[in-house]
């Protein structure tokens, strides 16, 4: 009966797999439906907020006063330019 359980639980996980794949599918679908513009826009968002996310970790690790102003300085521009490509 145990081993049941277990097969239940690997089963929900896998039917919860299949459908985040399938989400993703259908966001990708979404996504090639959009105009160029859009798709490269929204491209351009999401590298940025990589970016924000990546820059957002330096800045937790740095120690130094003045690279912590750099970093600052960069995320306030990275955020300036998410905020400008999402409102064309």
């Amino acid at each position: 009966m145990g081993n049941f359980n277990v097969a239940i639980g690997w089963g929900k996980s896998f039917e919860d797999q299949l459908e985040e794949g399938n989400q993703r599918i259908s966001a990708n679908e979404r996504v090639a439906r959009l105009p160029p513009e859009a798709r490269i826009r929204m491209q351009r968002v999401d590298s940025l907020k990589l970016s924000r996310s990546r820059m957002l970790a330096q800045l937790e690790r740095a120690t130094h006063k003045a690279h912590r102003d750099v970093l600052m300085k960069g995320l306030r521009a990275i955020e300036k330019e998410i905020k400008d490509v999402s409102a064309e």
